[in-house]
């Protein structure tokens, strides 16, 4: 009974810190401005935060190394932006292909969920003979994937479909569509994308990913179908990763496939090893160091300075990323497991030591 309580005291205080963090993101915005870099980095950093969480379903909590975020961002971008274009503005927009041959739209939130349905079905497909792979392998043919898949959209040939190398736009972004409420959008949309992947964690899939990770001979021995489960994981992480691909271009207002470049699926491994491989809160609070120091608090290095006739060496365009790099390698040596390790926020206090050393529950 006292278990129990202490369980729902800190549910009650999970519900109150997530209503309060929506509370101040939404005063932030409405006190700050939508163009202030406060809100920039609350709306990056959270698309970056979902993104981030679906990488962790398969690299932390499925132990399946794979590369290919970037390819599955990209293809459910490119399926929202495909699908919201006005009609009164597709001639304009794919000029060199008489208009393009998708003639309908759809609203917002149905595009969000096919573009994450889009990414999920390639998934599946690419994920027949590339999770019967392990270790570097696996994440050398899910790069690889990425890279033709980028290629394959900019390819002219399919162009009266992606409009080639050139620019999707006119579509809906968070600026026209939630005018005043993007911040309030975009955390609701991810919040409730994170919430169905705590859940699927915390349900018998879940334990089931986490013994694959764990041991894989273990887990078959149990009963549990690795191939089949790897193939969950790997479907339900890209799901989440298309719809993030689609906030990101909500938030960008242009989409271009040669954005979405390794470098990318490079940053979002760096956020969860960072925040903690195994760890859903280490990612989310990585995700937006990540961003405010990428874009925000760092960008004074990148500013030529002068004290009278003195300027200040190292300070240019560029010195912000070679600062920024120091800072993770910093974060790396010395916090091997991330920030939260493999816990949560809300597990941290379920242990205390005794004076004898011996954890008590």
């Amino acid at each position: 009974m006292k278990m129990k309580k202490k369980a729902n005291l800190r549910l009650i205080i999970s519900i109150a810190v997530v209503v309060l963090l929506y509370a101040g993101a939404v005063i932030v915005e409405h006190t700050c401005g939508s163009k202030s870099m406060a809100v920039t980095v609350l709306q990056k950093g959270a698309v970056y935060a979902l993104i981030a969480v679906s990488m962790n379903l398969l690299n932390g909590f499925t132990g399946l190394f794979s590369l290919g975020q970037a390819g599955f961002m990209l293809i459910g971008a490119y399926s929202y932006a495909i699908l919201t274009i006005p009609m009164a503005k597709r001639a304009a927009v794919y000029q060199y292909y008489d208009g393009g041959i998708v003639q309908f739209t759809i609203g917002l939130l149905p595009a969000l969920l096919v573009a994450g349905v889009v990414a999920a079905i390639f998934a599946a497909l690419v994920g027949m003979p590339v999770l019967r792979l392990k270790g570097d392998y696996l994440a050398i043919a899910t790069l690889g994937f990425a890279e033709i898949i980028r290629a394959f959209i900019q390819w002219d040939a399919i162009g009266p479909l992606t409009n080639g190398s050139n620019l999707l736009k006119t579509y809906p972004t968070l600026k026209t569509a939630m005018p005043g409420n993007t911040v309030l959008f975009t955390f609701i949309v991810v919040g409730v994308c994170i919430g169905l992947i705590l859940l699927l964690i915390n349900s018998t899939y879940g334990r089931a990913f986490k013994a694959i990770r764990d041991d894989e001979i273990a887990a078959e021995a149990m009963g549990i179908n690795l191939f089949h489960h790897k193939q969950m994981a790997f479907v339900i992480s890209s799901f989440f990763a298309g719809i993030g691909g689609a906030l990101l271009a909500m938030y960008q207002g242009t989409l271009q496939a040669n954005g979405f470049k390794s470098a990318m699926t490079y940053e979002i491994l760096l956020i969860v090893v960072i925040g903690g491989l195994g760890s859903v809160s280490g990612s989310v609070i990585a995700s937006f160091l990540f961003i405010a120091c990428s874009e925000w608090w760092l960008r004074f290095l990148d500013a030529e300075t002068m004290i009278g006739d003195f300027k200040v060496p190292l300070l240019a365009p560029g010195f912000r990323m070679v600062a920024f790099s120091i800072v993770i390698m910093v974060v790396v040596l010395f916090f091997r497991k991330g920030i939260m390790g493999d816990k949560e926020l809300w597990e941290l206090g379920n242990r205390r030591k005794a004076k004898g050393g011996r954890n008590i529950k």
